[in-house]
């Protein structure tokens, strides 16, 4: 008997063009529709794919989405062991490869190497090397530094099945109020563009292939000139302005992310108010996602809309709406031809590929424009040589997520990206030779730790001096999901400023502040005995700058006004814009 010959695509031999159209053809609408789709998955600790779901975060369990909704686009939510993630990737790939047509599943993630933990921005490092945020490399501002970061990145994504990267997020923190500063790299276009070149040739190499980690930059068009600094995952900070009338200023580091052949693009929820272009979310664009990216900048990669834009959602049990901003009118349907017109090719944290199908069926939709989308989408699939080598090694990943000269590139950096904002009288570097070890009291710093460095006093007045480790200040907000984003005042309000001042007229204090948006400090910046900024950095990187054990090479990567009055009265687009600030953009100091 003759043996039936593989299908085309499935030869990897043959050009990755014609193994395209060789599974186009194959394939209904139906695995079509489900290749548009870009959903959440979340794992059991134990490495196995979830079959469960209350409904609370994920409507759908794994097997409801790959076997019976056909979806092969996945990020994932939630902080494992390294070979926990890998024997996942495994058992999904598996799920996969027992479909019709075996299409292999890409996976992403938002960042994962840094301090920040925000379910809906990205996770702390866990497993990985822990690296400051983006801000930090921002104000190191070396880009040999940030692709060494994005090659780091890259390895350990690779090692667990990570395929495509969320980031790099390179929006302007233009808006000191905004909650999505700290994955930025400041408010600089001409360094963020530097740095956006050396981050996407660090996670793809000089053209994408099957080592590469494909990076989808966000969001197009710039989401930092959010009014008042709310966020547009949410009604309330739906609507983006360009009083400063800036908003080219803001296209620049796109610009560079495209020449550097970034593979992918993300554009925000933001709803464009009082330019000439329509007043709808950019994932709704027409004019912003065709007219400016796909025509003039020259984009030819995949477009993904960010998540949740076509149905209302549970998150943490909650109900949050669509953010279909500025056509909240349209049904779920509408909304997704809006989107496939205005020139996406995947939706963002969906999973209704059904909806996909009525369109086309009932001829809203041509299915020539679903092609155009399938054809991006699979290309990149063959191109990382998913349908080769699907599955990663769980030992491997293991010895690879979180190496030891990962580890250490990453503490490195960590040290370099802090910034010395004052230090009168040269009270740094702290003496740390043969002597009398000082005696150390310290808040929000591992007493462990600061053992290495001092004796640690129970109070204060028992101490030489203080560390204290403090956060941008913010206003809490009452749902759960907004909770993660902090937004609002930057100024620390009573009682607790005249806490923290009492400590600093008590005891000679060095006093960190991590810098997720632009604090307001103006006294503590007068009363500490010294001030640091930090962008996600360890007690033990923090005492080693403190101690002269490393040097701080950082520079704020935004200013730091003076008052909540002088943001409030400045142009969200228009960068460092508050009057009088206490540090400038850019400002450090040496040791």
């Amino acid at each position: 008997m003759t043996a039936t010959p593989s299908p085309a695509y499935k030869d990897p031999a043959l050009p990755v063009e014609r193994r395209v159209e060789d599974l186009l053809a194959r394939m209904t609408l139906e695995e079509k529709a489900g290749q548009l789709f870009h959903a959440m998955l979340m794992m059991n600790a134990d490495g196995t794919p979830v079959t469960e779901t209350d409904g609370s975060m994920l409507p759908f369990t794994t097997p409801e989405l790959i076997e019976g909704r056909l979806l092969s686009h996945f990020n994932l939510l939630g902080t494992y062991g390294a070979r926990e993630m890998a024997q996942w990737q495994n058992a999904v790939q598996e799920m996969a490869a027992a479909t019709r047509l075996g299409i292999p599943v890409t996976l992403s993630t938002d960042p994962r190497h840094a301090f920040t933990d925000n379910v809906g921005a990205s996770f702390n490092a866990g497993a990985f090397s822990a690296w400051p945020e983006a801000l930090g490399l921002a104000a190191i501002g070396d880009p040999e530094l940030v692709h060494r970061f994005a090659d780091t990145v890259r390895r350990e994504y690779l090692a667990v099945g990570f395929r495509v990267a969320l980031h790099p997020q390179i929006d302007l923190a233009s808006e000191p109020r905004w909650a999505r500063q700290t994955g930025t790299f400041g408010s600089d276009a001409r360094l963020t563009s530097e740095l956006v070149g050396a981050y996407v040739r660090g996670l793809q190499g000089d053209r994408l292939g099957a080592g590469s980690v494909s990076a989808m930059v966000k969001h197009f068009p710039g989401g930092g000139p959010q009014k008042d600094g709310e966020d547009p995952h949410f009604a309330h900070g739906k609507e983006q302005v360009y009083p400063g009338g800036m908003r080219e200023h803001h296209l620049e580091p796109f610009r560079a992310a495209v020449a550097a052949g970034c593979a992918q693009m993300m554009p925000y929820y933001g709803q464009p108010i009082g330019t000439d272009w329509e007043e709808v979310g950019f994932g709704f664009n027409e004019g912003v996602v065709t007219g400016l990216l796909r025509e003039e900048l020259g984009f030819e990669g995949i477009v993904c809309t960010d998540w949740g834009l076509l149905n209302d959602a549970s998150i943490f049990g909650e109900v949050h709406p669509a953010r279909a901003w500025g056509v909240e009118h349209l049904t779920v349907a509408e909304r997704a031809a809006r989107a496939l017109e205005a020139g996406c090719d995947q939706f963002g944290g969906e999973q209704c590929p059904e909806v996909v199908v009525e369109l086309v069926r009932s001829g809203r939709i041509p299915e020539s424009r679903i092609d155009a989308s399938v054809r991006r989408l699979l290309r990149e699939k063959f191109t990382l040589g998913l349908f080769e080598n699907p599955y990663v090694d769980p030992d491997a990943a293991a010895r690879t997520v979180g190496r030891a000269d990962f580890t250490a590139l990453g503490a490195a950096a960590q040290r370099r990206s802090l910034t010395v904002l004052t230090n009168p009288g040269g009270f740094l570097p702290l003496a740390d030779g043969p002597g009398p070890r000082p005696r150390l009291y310290v808040e929000n710093v591992d007493a462990a730790v600061a053992a290495e460095y001092g004796e640690v006093a129970p109070d204060p007045a028992g101490a030489d001096l203080a560390v204290l480790r403090l956060r941008t200040p913010y206003e809490p907000r009452e749902n759960v999901f907004e909770s993660f984003f902090h937004s609002g005042s930057l100024a620390f309000p009573e009682p607790e400023l005249a806490k923290i001042l009492a400590l600093l007229d008590a005891v000679p204090t060095l006093v960190c502040i991590n810098l997720e948006r632009a604090a307001v400090i103006p006294e503590i910046a007068e009363r500490a005995a010294a001030l640091i900024a930090d962008y996600g950095a360890s007690d033990a990187a923090l005492l080693d700058v403190a101690f002269g054990r490393a040097v701080p090479e950082g520079r704020l990567p935004f200013e730091l006004p003076r008052s909540m009055a002088a943001v409030a009265v400045s142009r969200p687009d228009v960068p460092n814009d508050t009057e009088n600030p206490v540090f400038t953009f850019g400002h450090g100091l040496n040791l």
